[in-house]
C-alpha cells in the first residue's frame, strides 16, 4: 500500500542530507558501472580471440616435415623428411573416422605466372577440394576445385577477390580467363574470399588441383604438408582431448613410416590451433574472474557505505524513533521505515549505474576493434540480475541498523540528545 507520508519523510531526509546521500549513491552507482564496463570488456576480449581463430578452422591440425636430428635404425641424422601421396592415402583409409576434412599443399618451385604476357606475382598451390572448408573460405563467383578436377588432372585455377581486383579490375568477371603458369594455360573457374575478411596475406594464393600441380611441375608424388579438420565435441575440453589423441596417432604413423626416432621432435612439425585457443580462452576466463572480483569488491564497498549511512541515520533519528515508539509504533513499522530509505537509495543508484554503463557500451562498443578486443558488450540479463542482487544486499545492509532502531528502549531514546 502506497504511504505518501512515508515517502515525504524519505525525501525530507534526503533533502536535509544532500551531499551524504549523493556520495552514498555515487559509491553504489560507480560499483555497478565499473562491474558492467569490466564485464563488457571481458566479453570484448573473448570476441577478439574468437575472431583471431576464425581465420582457419579452430579444430584444424597442420603437419609439415622437417629434418631428423637423431640417428635411428641405421639412418643418419640430418635427413629431410618428405611427405608423399601414400601418407595421405593411408591416413584417408585408416584414420578417416577421426576427422571431417583432410587436404594437402604442394608448392611448385621456380614457376612464373602470366596474364596476357604480364607477369603477376602470386603463390600457386596445388591442393584438394577440402581446403576450402579448412581455410574458412567462401566462393564469390564460380566454383572451387572439385574431385573431377583432381581425377582428370584439370588445368583449372581458383583466384582470390584480391587478385580479381588487382589483375582483372577491367573485367566484370575473370571466369573463363586464362593464366599461364610456366607455359601451361589454366582456366579460371572460381573466385574465393576469406570469411575473416581482413587477412590479405591469405588472398595472395592461386589454387590449382593437386594432381595437376604434381604432374605439370615435376612434383611426382611429393606433398608439402597435411591439414586436417576435426569434428567439434560438446565442450572445449573434449575437443582438445580428441585433438591431442589424433595428433598422437598422426605423429606415431609418420614417425614409423619415415624411420624417425620417437624422441626426435624436429623431424615432424605439428601445429594444433585448438591448444593455443584453449590457452587464450583460459586466460580470458581468468581475466573475467578478476573483473568480477574487482567489480564485486567495489559493489561491496558501496553496500558497506549504505550500511554506515543507515547507522548514522538511525543515530540522528534516535529521539524521533523513541517518540514514535512511545506513541505506539510497532517494531516492524520502524524497521520498514529505515529499510525503505535504504532500498530507495540503493535501487536508484544501482539502476543509474546500470543505465549509464549499458548506454556507454551500446554507443562505443560496436566501434571498438583493437587487438584481441572486439565489440565489448554485456548480457542485459546478467547486468540486471547484478542490480537486483545489489538491491537485496542494500536491503540487508539497511536491515541491521533498522533492527537496532526497532529495539531501542523508549526511555533511552527520549534521553538521547
Amino acid at each position: 500500500m502506497f504511504d505518501l507520508e512515508r515517502w515525504q519523510e524519505i525525501f525530507d531526509t534526503i533533502r536535509k542530507n544532500k551531499l551524504r546521500t549523493f556520495l552514498t549513491g555515487l559509491s553504489v552507482a560507480s560499483g555497478i558501472f565499473i562491474l558492467v564496463i569490466l564485464l563488457g570488456f571481458g566479453q570484448g576480449m573473448q570476441n577478439g580471440i574468437e575472431k583471431e581463430f576464425k581465420t582457419d578452422a579452430a579444430t584444424s591440425i597442420w603437419v609439415w616435415p622437417g629434418r631428423t636430428t637423431i640417428a635411428h635404425n641405421g639412418l643418419n641424422p640430418g635427413r629431410r623428411v618428405q611427405l608423399r601421396n601414400e601418407n595421405l592415402d593411408y591416413i584417408n583409409n585408416t584414420l578417416d573416422a577421426d576427422f571431417d576434412k583432410v587436404s594437402t599443399f604442394y608448392f611448385p618451385r621456380d614457376i612464373q605466372v602470366l596474364y596476357k604476357n604480364d607477369l603477376i606475382v602470386y603463390q600457386v598451390i596445388g591442393t584438394t577440394d577440402d581446403v576450402q572448408v579448412i581455410e574458412n573460405q567462401y566462393i564469390v563467383e564460380g566454383r572451387f576445385i572439385n574431385e573431377r578436377d583432381l581425377a582428370e588432372n584439370a588445368k583449372v585455377a581458383v583466384i582470390s577477390s584480391k587478385i580479381k581486383k588487382e589483375v582483372f579490375k577491367d573485367l566484370d568477371s575473370p571466369l573463363g580467363e586464362y593464366l599461364t603458369i610456366s607455359g601451361a594455360g589454366f582456366r579460371i573457374v572460381g573466385v574465393y574470399s576469406e570469411v575473416s575478411g581482413d587477412d590479405e596475406g591469405e588472398e595472395e594464393r592461386i589454387w590449382i588441383p593437386l594432381t595437376t600441380a604434381q604432374l605439370a611441375f615435376n612434383g611426382g608424388d611429393r606433398i608439402n604438408n597435411l591439414t586436417f579438420m576435426l569434428p567439434e565435441k560438446t565442450n572445449l575440453g573434449q575437443t582438445v582431448a580428441s585433438s591431442l589423441a589424433f595428433e598422437d596417432e598422426i605423429r606415431g604413423y609418420l614417425y614409423k613410416a619415415h624411420g624417425i626416432a620417437p624422441e626426435d621432435e624436429r623431424a615432424i612439425h605439428i601445429w594444433n590451433p585448438i591448444e593455443e585457443a584453449k590457452r587464450y580462452y583460459s586466460l580470458t576466463g581468468n581475466i573475467k574472474f578478476f573483473f568480477w572480483f574487482v567489480g564485486v569488491c567495489t559493489i561491496i564497498a558501496g553496500v558497506v557505505g549504505v550500511s554506515n549511512i543507515m547507522l548514522i541515520v538511525v543515530k540522528e533519528r534516535t529521539r524521533e524513533i523513541g517518540i514514535r515508539k512511545a506513541l505506539g509504533a510497532k517494531p516492524w513499522f520502524i524497521v520498514s521505515m529505515i529499510l525503505q530509505e535504504s532500498i530507495f537509495v540503493t535501487a536508484i543508484s544501482g539502476f543509474t549505474g546500470l543505465i549509464l554503463s549499458m548506454g556507454l557500451l551500446e554507443i562505443i562498443g560496436p566501434n571498438v576493434e583493437i587487438d584481441y578486443v572486439v565489440n565489448p558488450s554485456v548480457n542485459f540479463n546478467v547486468a540486471f540480475t547484478t542490480v537486483i542482487v545489489l538491491i537485496s544486499a542494500g536491503t540487508l545492509a539497511g536491515f541491521f541498523p533498522a533492527w537496532r532502531a526497532a529495539n531501542i528502549q523508549v526511555i533511552n531514546a527520549l534521553r538521547d540528545e
